[in-house]
């Protein structure tokens, strides 16, 4: 296969990424034909140190932070997340590095009969498009002899096909609604599943939590017999200065003190950063060589784009993946405390299943100008939905169509000290990426 055929191979496997049916509820929903699988070919995902991300929010941010610091520290190091912005190719990284279309192409043909094996076995489920995907991540990781592997979960984590791993460090970020259907329907429930990654012997890293989330972690590393690691509490950081390049700040960890400036925006990646700290702490406490001066190089490098960006100036235009009401709560908080402008517009879509009238409702409190787009993605709401739940907010917003439209619109409208801000979903996020590269100076 071609880099091309190897594509069009996976995109004919289920793919829930792009449609909606997944349910973890039933009882045939497991990760044995992963497991076969991987055991076929000789447990390459048990071939490296596995630092393993789970939470509703920040999980990006938080893998590529430690990946980078563990690459500066002289380590091989693999970096699998998802979704991507412009490749699929994004996904699968090694020191910083994506796969290349050859090793792509090349890892897929070999994977193809083993794959077919296991979806003509009777005895096994399926492999889904993302199942399949993270075979090919740890078979390029152990290809490359990667010593680390930074997993971001894709959904969940204890039925997530990540989860096979023996990890060194779990990490939970942020957790909030999102996906109920899928995960359940409470805070409790969402946390269980989340909470799937957390196995005997290795740290665990909590960001700060909301107290039913905190107890839930806090029962489940009790009865793994595994030490838990509060950020808020356990290491702390404390805000120095920002601007709309970088922000400077201190952590307060473990087992020292860190004066750290990344450039990333927003305080939310501050929180991001604390516990990548943790997890690095606790991978030194290892015996790993992970220094002090390590850790801060590699968070002045960490590169994370489509989390509040500034795309350009004058007008200023932002784009942030925020896409449930928790993310797009600290969103506005954020836009109120980075931004002063004249006028704001949002040029909003989101996806299918996600909570819009609650979304609205938060972007509503900003007073905004609300111009509803509509990615190329299968599972994007449509724009007259969308429309509709910011008309029971008291917003009357305009129809952009696609994404490149809603911009030309915002961007004839708006004045130099206005605000444009992008947001509802990644893959909107990614086609404003695509526009700005094509039509937007580069914000300096």
């Amino acid at each position: 296969m071609n880099y091309s055929q190897a594509e069009e191979y996976l995109s004919h496997l289920v793919n829930y990424e792009r449609i909606p049916g997944i349910s973890y509820a039933s009882p045939d929903y497991n990760l044995e034909h992963v497991e076969y699988l991987l055991q076929l070919l000789d447990s390459p995902h048990l071939c490296a140190r596995t630092i393993h991300i789970a939470g509703t929010k920040g999980k990006g941010s938080v893998a590529a932070m430690i990946a980078q610091v563990l690459t500066v520290s002289g380590y091989n190091t693999g970096l699998y997340t998802s979704p991507h912005l412009h490749t699929l190719r994004e996904r699968i990284r090694v020191n910083g590095s994506l796969i290349s279309e050859a090793e792509f192409a090349s890892l897929v043909t070999t994977l193809n009969p083993y794959i077919e094996l296991i979806n003509h076995n009777p005895d096994y489920r399926s492999l889904t498009y993302f199942e399949a995907l993270t075979v090919l991540a740890f078979t390029h990781f152990q290809s490359k002899q990667v010593d680390f592997q930074v997993l971001e979960v894709g959904l969940g984590g204890r039925l997530d096909a990540t989860n096979v791993v023996k990890p060194d460090v779990c990490v939970i970020t942020p957790i909030s609604r999102d996906h109920t259907e899928i995960l359940g329907n409470s805070l409790n429930k969402i946390a269980l599943e989340k909470a799937g990654i957390i196995k005997p012997g290795c740290f665990v890293i909590s960001s700060p939590q909301t107290g039913a989330v905190a107890r839930v972690l806090n029962d489940v590393c009790q009865k793994q017999g595994v030490e838990l690691i509060e950020v808020g509490q356990d290491v702390i950081w404390h805000s120095v200065t920002n601007d709309l390049h970088k922000q400077s700040f201190m952590v307060e960890g473990r087992k020292g003190v860190y004066h750290i400036t990344i450039p990333l925006l927003g305080d939310f990646q501050v929180e991001n950063a604390s516990a990548a700290v943790a997890a690095l702490e606790a991978l030194s406490s290892h015996g790993f060589d992970i220094s002090p001066e390590s850790i801060v190089e590699g968070l002045a490098e960490v590169d994370w784009p489509g989390r509040f960006q500034i795309l350009n100036r004058n007008p200023l235009v932002l784009v942030d993946g925020a896409h449930n009401v928790a993310s797009m709560r600290r969103l506005a908080w954020n836009i109120k405390k980075y931004f002063h402008y004249e006028r704001l517009f949002v040029i909003f879509g989101v996806s299918v299943d996600k909570d819009i009238s609650g979304i609205a409702r938060e972007l509503a409190f900003l007073s905004p100008q609300v111009i509803v787009a509509r990615s190329s993605h299968p599972r994007a709401a449509s724009p007259s939905t969308i429309a509709a739940k910011f008309d029971k907010c008291g917003i009357k917003p305009q129809i952009g169509e696609n994404v490149f439209q809603s911009l030309d619109l915002a961007l004839s409208i708006a004045k130099d000290n206005d605000l444009i801000v992008v947001t509802g979903s990644l893959f909107v996020v990614a086609e404003a990426l695509d526009y700005a590269t094509k039509y937007l100076v580069k914000a300096s």
